[in-house]
């Protein structure tokens, strides 16, 4: 099919949209800042913010949809000027008004997600194109709005890693949403990692617009992605990096001069980059950390919150995640189980959805439904749907659900701290011994299935400097060992408490816990270890527990991911002799 020349198509579809919707009192006229670079005619056409463009004119464009481009303040008074793709159902009637699904964040530049990919022209950023149509979210009735937070794409600004910047341009973009003529009034955020997190930021703005949040593996606490307890980890401190380099990703020829002014803001503005130079900090109540808790800036909050979470993941670790949905108090539903960084409806090379359970877009496009448009579910869901490291889901009200919470003395050891990379010398009974970078402390067999839910908690005094790591062991009879939680921290003071990662681990009967504390010995994390002997007493494990035996099923199979994971983090130890006891748990003590 011979394509219509862009102008022309632009020209017509301002006339268009101009006599249908009688709205040029309401909508801004394209100046010719706003103006696209002129295109050779048989190229694709590029929306302005009276100039529609459909999928005919422009394959970047969902089929059903029109694309228009849109500018607009941030609402901190910094000036700074965000970027809009906003899709809408091609065919929506003059007047109809729609709720608005948002996606604010780094990924939505015209010239690519995370780095270059060579596209001929302009287009709305594919990176939630998978529920646009998987869920038919434009047929349902909905307009999809991509804004780009300060620093990326079309926006102006440094960006701002999730600080009061990004916070005020997400509250920008939520206000601006419900104002426009074809919008109802209703906002739902939706995104996975960065522009979850902006979810949960969206969340803690208590913008009344703001309906609901559909957020996959968010950042609940960037200083706990970035950090534990003074220790770097290697991908918190590379991101700064990586989100500086998208930031500078360049515009597209095609891109309207505001686009392209805005997109080059950093090579003008050096300083955009020494503003994430507190990203190195290591104190936790550093200013640059605090205002960047989206699980602290939730007390209080009650925006209905639909999440997804990976308790094995490797990248957005379930830290924070407890003590956001403590503070929250809105509606809560939520996915969790022992999967990666994925999508709920993400599969892998052999089909397989990586999170184990279908009905992802079914569950979120009724989530939507139901807090923007006040309809009744037609089909009774999960408060939470869970999945633990048998790879058996379950129906759960509330997450964690525990049944009681034991607090367990432990003892104490030694260890020297030799850092990553040392030879495990743990001496012949496994329990360490001089020089020994670790030690192991080790529970009686259980008597019967017992779930660790929620988050494990641990408190000490140390002697010496350096670092400390805890782990927690899932050990069979023969001593093939699973760990399954972990925490690291710096030894800066005399007592020690470590909140360790949400988690949901059932071990079976006759396995038994093992604790082993000791140096940093994997590779995640930036230590320096002092080779100094540290001594560790009045070690005590607060213990979440649960009792499997009453868990109610619902549908879902085994996370692929939980094989690989299992492998990855099996060993073969000597727990030594039982020191303490992990109680038996029965449903409802």
């Amino acid at each position: 099919m011979t394509k219509r020349p862009r102008a022309s198509r632009t020209t017509l579809a301002v006339v268009l949209t101009l006599a249908l919707t009688g709205t040029l009192a309401t909508v801004a006229v394209a100046t010719s800042d706003d103006d696209p670079k002129p295109a050779a005619a048989s190229g694709p056409a590029v929306a302005t913010a009276t100039g529609p463009v459909t999928h005919e004119d422009n394959d970047r464009v969902p089929k059903g949809a029109r694309w228009t481009q849109h500018y607009f303040p941030s609402s901190d008074g910094s000036k700074t000027e965000l970027h809009a793709d906003v899709l809408l159902p091609e065919n929506l009637p003059a007047g109809k008004k729609v709720p608005v699904v948002l996606s604010a964040g780094a990924y939505f530049g015209h010239s690519g997600e995370t780095g270059d990919e060579n596209h001929e022209s302009p287009g709305p950023a594919e990176r939630f194109r998978d529920f646009v149509e998987g869920a038919g979210l434009l047929k349902r009735g909905y307009a999809f709005v991509m804004v780009d937070t300060r620093g990326f794409g079309g926006s102006s600004g440094c960006y701002d890693y999730g600080g009061r910047g990004d916070t005020a341009d997400v509250e920008a973009a939520i206000e601006w949403s419900s104002k426009q003529p074809w919008s109802s009034g209703a906002v739902g955020m939706y995104g996975k990692s960065f522009d979850a997190w902006t979810g949960l930021l969206g969340n803690n703005t208590g913008h009344p617009a703001l309906k609901a949040v559909v957020a996959q593996e968010p950042i609940w606490d960037l200083y706990k992605h970035s950090h534990n307890n003074g220790i770097p980890r290697f991908n918190g401190v590379t991101a700064p990096t990586s989100y500086d380099r998208i930031a500078k990703l360049p515009p597209l020829p095609g891109d309207d001069k505001r686009y392209r002014k805005n997109a080059a803001y950093e090579k003008t503005h050096p300083e955009c980059a020494a503003v994430m130079a507190s990203a190195n900090v290591v104190d936790p109540d550093d200013p640059f950390w605090t205002q960047r808790s989206a699980a602290n800036g939730a007390k209080g909050t009650d925006t209905p919150l639909l999440f997804t979470q990976g308790l094995t993941e490797t990248n957005t670790k379930p830290l924070g995640m407890e003590e956001f949905l403590a503070n929250h108090r809105g509606v809560e539903r939520g996915w969790i189980g022992p999967w990666d960084h994925v999508r709920g409806d993400q599969r892998g090379p052999d089909g397989k959805l990586a999170m184990g359970r279908d009905g992802w877009f079914t569950e979120a496009l009724s989530f939507f439904d139901e807090h923007l448009k006040g309809l009744v579910p037609q089909e009774r869901l999960p408060n939470y749907a869970v999945q633990d490291n048998t790879g058996v889901w379950r129906a759960e009200k509330a997450w964690p659900a525990t049944d009681r919470t034991a607090t367990l003395e432990l003892g104490g050891g030694t260890y020297t701290d030799s850092g990553a990379g040392t030879a495990e010398d743990t001496g012949a009974s496994g329990l360490g011994g001089p020089g020994a970078p670790r030690f192991l402390i080790g529970s009686k067999p259980l008597d019967r299935d017992t779930r660790v839910t929620g988050t494990p908690r641990v408190s000490m005094r140390a002697e010496g400097e350096g670092n400390v790591m805890v782990k927690l062991y899932d050990v069979a009879a023969d001593g093939t060992a699973v760990a399954f939680d972990e925490q690291v921290s710096r030894l800066d003071q005399d007592v020690v408490n470590l909140d360790l990662k949400s988690t949901d681990w059932t071990l079976p009967a006759g396995h038994r816990l093992a604790v082993q504390i000791g140096s940093v010995l994997t590779g995640e994390w930036i230590d320096t270890p002092s080779k100094q002997k540290v001594s560790i007493r009045n070690v005590r494990l607060e213990l979440p527990l649960d009792d499997p035996a009453g868990d109610t099923p619902t549908q879902g199979a085994r996370a692929p991911f939980l094989d690989q994971y299992v492998k990855i983090n099996t060993s073969e130890l000597n727990a030594g002799p039982a020191r303490f006891t992990v109680p038996a748990v029965t449903e409802k003590e």
